[in-house]
């Protein structure tokens, strides 16, 4: 494709996002034109804005990991050459294959030295680029890059991979957590959701959780999850508050379980963990990188064949995607936030 305009938002400086216009950008060998079509948001493109991001970005930075869109051109060699019009998902990273010793940081689509997807039109390499599932509407596919892969990262590939009598934890209602528990009902697991709203673990109970919890009721909610399990614990807990949640979610595991830790939205608590860890034989597992392109295909190929259909909270247009930023810090709404391109 050539002449015409790409617009972009970038950020100019901390909490300021620049709306500018460049020519449209042309695919080298090997790489796809995409036309974006929806993007969708996550609390790292806040940080990212905000300048609380852990890493350094580059100046003028498009913010934003995930998107899907439509393949309009290619590179010469590009095996997306014959298969313009189709509908894809970006993959947000250069991680294919392998374990996380193949996981660049700093190549992460809207952080670091990589331009995201808040932008009209993006230029990829091929294997950044895979088909969207065709259950799901181009809105829908653009949320699983970053919450859905996480998740599934965490339930599939860690040591006590999500299965029928699996007994699972889950904490709110935000991106990763709404996937974590469709993926881990689909799977066949049973799921306590834990919730400071009763309004949100209805949503939560909707989406397949089998037992809740509302932790602003039940402060020492492990004591409630051992109620559950009759002593025993759950064998996972999905974590995404950090730290202040740390010691009940390893109160909350059972001898020789897993503790995910997938966020830091809380603020840290000094607790010693080392007697939970040894003496229940318990596993504290970080998942950083959301996943690999490998794990990217396969949750693709979960959420067509067992219909999984993620939840929305709002779209914005491309032209309001300060309102959207600003929506996703005022708002707790179950669901993701997208700007549709």
């Amino acid at each position: 494709m050539k002449g015409g305009n790409n617009s972009s938002w970038t950020v100019s400086s901390p909490t300021v996002l620049t709306k500018s216009d460049a020519p449209i950008p042309t695919p080298g060998p090997n790489q796809v034109l995409v036309r974006m079509n929806a993007i969708s948001l996550n609390h790292r493109d806040h940080t990212v804005l905000h300048h609380t991001y852990p890493l350094p970005t580059k100046a003028s930075l498009v913010p934003c990991s995930d998107g899907a869109g439509t393949v309009v051109s290619a590179g010469p060699g590009s095996s997306w050459e014959t298969r313009c019009g189709e509908v894809v998902i970006l993959h947000p990273n250069t991680w294919l294959q392998g374990d996380l010793s193949n996981f660049d940081v700093e190549s992460v689509l809207g952080g670091g030295d990589a331009h995201g997807t808040l932008t009209r039109y993006i230029v990829l390499d091929d294997v950044q680029v895979l088909e969207s599932p065709t259950n799901l509407t181009v809105e829908e596919a653009s949320t699983l890059p970053t919450a859905a892969l996480t998740a599934w990262n965490a339930l599939f590939m860690g040591p006590i991979p999500c299965q029928p009598g699996i007994s699972i934890l889950t904490q709110g209602t935000g991106g990763v957590s709404s996937f974590a528990i469709q993926l881990a009902a689909a799977a066949g697991a049973s799921i306590i959701a834990t919730s400071s709203s009763d309004e949100k673990l209805k949503v939560a109970k909707q989406l397949g959780a089998t037992h809740l919890i509302n932790y602003r009721k039940t402060p020492s909610w492990s004591e409630e999850v051992l109620r559950i399990t009759n002593g025993r614990g759950v064998d996972h807990v999905v974590n995404v508050a950090g730290s202040s949640t740390i010691e009940e979610s390893l109160l909350s595991v059972r001898q020789g379980g897993v503790v995910s830790v997938l966020g830091m939205l809380s603020e840290s608590k000094k607790t010693d963990l080392v007697p939970m860890l040894m003496m229940g034989g318990k596993t504290l597992r970080g998942v950083l990188g959301a996943g690999s392109k490998e794990m990217h295909e396969q949750l693709v190929k979960f959420i067509q064949h067992h219909d999984i259909h993620p939840t929305i909270a709002r779209v914005f247009e491309f032209d309001q995607a300060v309102d959207g930023f600003a929506y996703m810090e005022k708002h707790s709404e179950v669901g993701k936030i997208i700007i549709r391109a």
